[in-house]
């Protein structure tokens, strides 16, 4: 749960927000679920949040809030609330796991300070030794401390070696974890945070690389919804998302941005590299007519619009997206199916050159 949401709760006015809460879900149809109460929450309490913008967009889509949507919509939006719980349940292992092998450490060192006793006296007895029976029973007793040490210093081994075993799994249940916050459920996609901060990252330096972003929309995605309900609108998403997934590859970042909505980092590609990408997309998302999985019905063709910017030379990660967002609906405006680029250079610089 966000800073801002539980500081809300913990006010004077958090009767009056509960009670807010539960007019608006009430008002969409939606039952008072916990999960559906917490989405509604942050959906009223930030209301120009990104889980409030999706919220709204399926409200005017006549998207129904079903359990499944509700889980999509935490998994994309309420990661942070999530992780602390799946992070301590990984901690509480690994505090145990810890905690055994100190208690095989602190056996293992309790044995080796016994047998540097035993030593000592056994030194100490051999300088005494007057016959045979006597030094005998005295190497029996080493014999028998240094088995024992053995068998203590196996057991610490084998308790080592299967604590290691446990840490990389617990490692990999930690990469899965932050993976699974980072995608969106439905596209299989990096999802909007994860698109946050990676174009935040991919703007950071400012050594001139070429680095592109393009916003693209599927075109009149409402109307399959209205015509033909949500579940076949999901399958549009993902048939797009494929797409994307195939022409990206690995060295570009293809996320789902929100709702019919996908963006698209291209790290140092020249601005025809990006346009020739973007056209492939375009062409082959339109090349297929669809079919709606449960009825075999001709859904047609899918278009897509898009735009995209070539970020300037000290450019934020804030300005970019905008000249990004405003070629896309610049392609709308054009009448959809194509694709827009920002213009390179600022205005301003033009006007002084």
């Amino acid at each position: 749960m966000s800073k801002q949401v539980e500081t809300a709760l913990r006010g004077p006015q958090a009767y009056a927000l509960a009670r807010n809460v539960i007019a608006e879900m009430e008002k969409a149809g939606v039952w008072p679920t916990p999960l559906n109460f917490e989405l509604w929450l942050h959906y009223v309490s930030d209301p120009d949040g990104a889980l409030a913008r999706e919220i709204r967009l399926l409200l005017e889509q006549s998207v129904a809030i079903s359990d499944k949507t509700a889980e999509m919509l935490a998994a994309e939006f309420l990661p942070r609330g999530r992780l602390p719980d799946q992070i301590r349940d990984v901690g509480a292992v690994l505090d145990r796991e810890l905690a055994s092998v100190a208690n095989a450490i602190a056996m293992a060192h309790k044995t080796q300070a016994d047998y540097g006793e035993t030593l000592a006296d056994a030194s100490h007895t051999m300088e005494k030794a007057q016959d045979a029976s006597a030094l005998k029973s005295l190497v029996g007793g080493l014999s028998t401390a240094t088995k024992r040490v053995r068998r203590e210093t196996a057991i610490l081994e084998k308790r080592l070696e299967k604590s290691n075993k446990e840490v990389i799994r617990l490692r990999e249940n930690l990469e899965q974890v932050r993976r699974d916050a980072m995608t969106d459920a439905l596209t299989n996609l990096a999802n909007r945070k994860a698109f946050d901060e990676r174009l935040e990252a991919a703007c950071a330096p400012d050594d001139g690389s070429p680095l592109g972003l393009a916003i693209l929309d599927i075109d009149h995605f409402k109307r399959f919804n209205d015509t033909w309900g949500h579940q076949t609108g999901d399958q549009v998403l993902r048939y797009v998302s494929t797409v994307l997934s195939n022409i990206c590859g690995k060295h570009r970042f293809a996320a789902r941005f929100g709702g019919e909505e996908f963006a698209i980092i291209f790290p140092g590609e020249s601005a025809g590299v990006v346009m020739a990408a973007l056209e492939s997309i375009r062409s082959e998302v339109a090349s297929r007519a669809l079919r709606r999985r449960s009825t075999n019905d001709d859904l047609g063709s899918v278009t897509i619009s898009a735009g995209f910017a070539q970020r300037r030379k000290g450019e934020t990660a804030a300005s970019l997206l905008e000249r990004a967002d405003a070629a896309l609906y610049e392609s709308k405006r054009k009448g959809r199916n194509c694709i827009t680029a920002a213009p390179a250079a600022d205005p301003a610089q033009r006007q002084v050159a």
